[in-house]
C-alpha cells in the first residue's frame, strides 16, 4: 500500500463513537488503517459496490485483522452515490472515508492495456460518478462531523473541480479542513501528492471537510 494512501485513510477524524462509512473500500487498505485507530465504541462500514472487489476485501479484512477488530467492521455493497437519497440514512455516519474510483493515470501509465482505453472522454464521466457520491455522502454524514475525499488522479477536474461543487451547493453548510500532514502540495482545498516531489509517493490527492451543524 503506497504512503500516500495510508495518509489519506489516517486524515480521517475519528469520533469516540458511532459508526464510520469507508464508502468505496476495496482492496480494503484504507479500511485496515482506520480499523486499527478505531476504540471500542466505533464501528467501520467497509462498503464496495462491486461483487468481485467486495470479496477481495472481505479476504483482505479477514487476513490482517484480528478477531476483535473485524467483529467491528461490516462489509457492504449498496451504491454509495445514491444512499444519501434516503432520509432514513442521512446524517448516519460520525466518520465517511471517500476514496472515489478515479482516472487513475499512474496505473494507466504502467498498463499498456489500460492506456489503450484512456481517452479525455473517461475523467469527464468519472467526474460526474465522484460528484454523484460525494453529494451523497455529505448527506449521509452527521453535522459536526467530516469526511477525506481522496483520488489518485492528476487532474483538477477530479479532484479540487469535485470539491468545489460541494461548497457551491451547500455553501455555509461546509468548511474546508487543514490536513494534519505536510507532504505534497497545498491545492485549494486540500493536498496533492506527486511522486516526483514526494520521494515516489503517490499520486494522491486529499481534501477534509467538516459539516457545520
Amino acid at each position: 500500500m503506497d504512503q500516500a494512501s495510508v495518509l489519506a485513510a489516517m486524515s480521517l477524524r475519528l469520533p469516540k463513537e458511532g459508526a464510520i462509512l469507508d464508502a468505496c473500500a476495496a482492496p480494503g487498505g484504507k479500511s485496515l488503517v482506520i480499523s486499527s485507530r478505531m476504540g471500542p465504541d466505533l464501528r467501520l462500514l467497509s462498503n464496495e459496490l462491486s461483487a468481485e472487489r467486495r470479496r477481495r476485501l472481505s479476504n483482505v479484512l479477514g487476513e490482517y485483522l484480528d478477531e476483535t477488530k473485524r467483529r467491528r467492521v461490516t462489509v457492504s455493497g449498496f451504491d454509495a452515490a445514491v444512499l444519501g437519497g434516503r432520509r432514513s440514512e442521512q446524517a448516519r455516519f460520525a466518520a465517511i472515508l471517500l476514496d472515489a474510483p478515479c482516472s487513475s493515470e499512474r496505473h494507466v501509465l504502467k498498463n499498456a492495456k489500460a492506456l489503450t482505453q484512456w481517452s479525455p472522454a473517461r475523467p469527464r464521466s468519472l467526474c460526474r460518478r465522484q460528484w454523484a457520491l460525494l453529494s451523497s455522502c455529505f448527506l449521509l454524514l452527521k453535522p459536526g462531523a467530516s469526511l477525506v475525499y481522496s483520488t489518485c488522479a492528476l487532474g483538477d477536474e477530479e479532484n479540487d473541480g469535485v470539491v468545489a461543487r460541494l461548497f457551491d451547493k451547500y455553501g455555509p453548510e461546509v468548511l474546508a479542513e487543514e490536513l494534519d500532514f505536510t507532504e505534497g502540495e497545498k491545492t485549494r482545498y486540500g493536498r496533492l501528492i506527486l511522486p516526483d516531489a514526494s520521494g515516489g509517493m503517490g499520486p494522491m490527492y486529499v481534501a477534509r471537510v467538516l459539516k457545520l451543524a
